[in-house]
């Protein structure tokens, strides 16, 4: 893509004048909750130095603590070009922080944000001085189940599929000088059938306009090669424009090109801002032509019949946690999900680094985009998630590989959704909530079991032998697309009051074979020793899947084992267990029913 550059945080928004401020930085732990009341904020006694964006329970930081610090602190200097105000807004941006975050520049507050998985930024243009400045951060987070959490312990020592917890900072942190008249977002929407790109615009302006122009320019190309252009004028937020890829494309051969995961096209897009005449702001990105929707029981990818073949990725490193060490970590696991013989990964209880989401555009991986829950039902609760949701929703969707959003799973922070209507109001509104931002792409409220409105019907299910899963998934289909019980742990796949509505149905989990036969840990069912063992066990369920004909897809789990869990199809070195080879032929080998366009 002509706008990538290496290790920037945010590749669909890239602007030229940034720095990050990873790297060394001093820290304190304030078990007391001192810091505040003694004036940190404007300085403090240097306990340690931290490896920023690792946080202190990893290798990774230079810590590794692992025990639980309510109250953390950060403190490093930057510099700064006051000069550049004139014309530019300092803005400070964190990828991500966990989970109450207080930021002071030079001693003065900058801003808060609540929330441990989306990015938020504060403007410090009036808190800067020429020079040297100090920015200092705490960071609180406690061990509060009505938090979104994701796959965090909040008690003190890890249990069943939950994890040393993440305190503080664990994304990239950043400086950018944005032009004071600037193009704040834009949202991509990719029509298809009408060869059009819907663009929507919100543009920073503080001067008044008074007969003066201001306008947005898209410059479109595909492989270096101009496509069109379209300049329009702003006069409210949001603009909304569309431009016309068909009649672009008219005089060339090959028409639209679309977005798949066999052939992941991709369009590049620049915006400039001018201001009666003036360009103040330019900014790339791309996007991708594609449209997901469901028809009966199909989800149709450009039209076609889809069929996913999806495993589940945590998302977790050895040394660094949910942190990835770097960008190439994260090429590496999608290069080796596709090796294993997989189009597409559910990222599981996790809002990844953005760089992650730009490599599946560009290799052309399937993302099922999924919410860290919590695991109290509260009004607190709801108020948590439902705000960093729609925050995290609007901050992807203009990613082609998101072809669903999964907002809540196995009943997580809705422990009596099957019977209770309140907490099924709650997951009635997360997605028409959805919806109402993303009227696009399939929403999968509550994932595993006990759904109220889903657009599809996804089940868990790790049964060992592949005979008993077809059998259950063939003999007695019309009992599971009820309120029955279908599962081992008594769960039913719809919520009571809720009825199947002739869904596409996914097993969105399934597998979880524990093998590592140096390592305690556990898995799904009985432990397998030898990789002969596994490779019958894997080949057995995988194949009882693809030979249900209503089931349009499944997920495995995982890719990685993950601390105690020893349950991947590789370690947490990422080292595989089993040769790829084999797993890629039984992924990918037709059963005989299968249809060529399910491919």
């Amino acid at each position: 893509m002509l706008c990538y550059q290496k290790d920037y945080p945010r590749p669909q928004f890239v602007r030229d004048d940034w720095a990050s401020l990873n790297g060394i930085w001093n820290f304190s732990f304030d078990d007391s909750n001192k810091g505040e009341a003694e004036g940190w904020y404007k300085g403090f006694h240097r306990e340690k130095e931290i490896n920023v964006p690792f946080t202190y329970e990893t290798k990774k930081s230079n810590i590794h603590d692992e025990e639980m610090h309510h109250y953390v602190w950060y403190a490093r200097t930057f510099q700064a070009d006051k000069a550049k105000t004139t014309r530019n807004k300092l803005i400070l941006h964190f990828e991500g922080s966990d989970f109450l975050t207080k930021v002071w520049i030079n001693g003065q507050l900058a801003g808060m944000h609540e929330g441990g998985y989306s990015r938020f930024s504060f403007d410090i243009t009036n808190l800067i001085i020429d020079g040297e400045n100090l920015v200092v951060v705490k960071a609180e987070d406690h061990p509060d189940a009505q938090q979104p959490r994701g796959k965090q312990r909040w008690i003190s020592e890890n249990f069943g599929c939950w994890y040393v917890q993440t305190t503080g900072i664990w994304k990239t942190v950043w400086l950018e000088y944005v032009p004071s008249i600037s193009l704040r977002s834009v949202k991509m929407t990719p029509n298809l059938p009408e060869g059009r790109l819907e663009l929507e615009y919100a543009v920073d302006c503080p001067e008044v306009l008074d007969g003066k122009k201001l306008e947005v320019e898209a410059l479109v190309s595909f492989g270096g090669r101009f496509v069109t252009k379209v300049q329009t004028a702003i006069g409210k937020n949001p603009t909304k424009i569309s431009v016309d890829l068909m009649a672009a494309e008219a005089g060339y051969p090959w028409g639209i090109r679309t977005w798949t995961p066999a052939e992941p096209n991709l369009y590049d897009i620049s915006f400039r801002t001018r201001f009666n005449g003036e360009v103040w702001d330019e900014i790339g990105s791309y996007f991708g032509m594609r449209e997901i929707r469901i028809e009966g029981p199909n989800i149709l990818l450009n039209g076609a019949p889809l069929y996913q073949r999806l495993i589940l990725d945590q998302g977790y490193w050895e040394e660094s946690h949910l942190t990835p060490p770097d960008e190439e970590a994260l090429i590496q696991d999608i290069d080796k999900i596709h090796e294993l013989g997989y189009n597409g990964l559910r990222k599981h209880q996790k809002t990844e680094d953005e760089r992650f989401l730009y490599w599946c555009d560009v290799k052309g991986m399937l993302v099922w985009s999924e919410a860290p829950a919590a695991y109290i039902y509260s009004d607190r609760a709801v108020e948590l998630f439902t705000r960093e949701w729609l925050d995290i929703v609007k901050q992807n969707y203009n990613h082609p590989s998101i072809i669903t959003w999964t907002p809540l799973n196995e009943s997580w922070g809705v422990p009596q959704v099957e019977t209770d209507s309140t907490q099924q109001h709650f997951t009635e509104a997360i997605y028409h909530l959805t919806k109402s931002i993303d009227p696009h792409r399939p929403v999968i409220v509550n994932d595993g079991w006990e759904h109220t409105v889903s657009d599809i019907l996804t089940l868990h299910d790790y049964e060992e032998a592949g005979e008993i899963l077809k059998k259950r998934y063939t003999q007695y289909k019309d009992e599971i697309m009820t309120t029955e019980i279908y599962h081992s742990t008594s769960k039913s796949a719809l919520a009571n009051g809720f009825s199947y509505k002739g869904q596409p149905v996914i097993i969105s989990e399934f597998g979880g074979i524990a093998f590592d036969s140096d390592k305690e840990g556990w898995g799904y069912g009985n432990k397998v020793n030898t990789k002969e063992d596994f490779l019958k066990r894997f080949d057995s369920i995988t194949t009882a899947i693809k030979e249900i004909p209503y089931v349009c897809g499944y997920c495995y789990t995982q890719v990685t084992d993950v601390q105690q869990e020893i349950n991947g199809l590789m370690d947490i070195a990422r080292n595989y267990k089993v040769d790829p080879e084999v797993i890629k032929e039984i992924n990918k080998r037709k059963v005989a029913y299968w249809r060529d366009e399910l491919r």
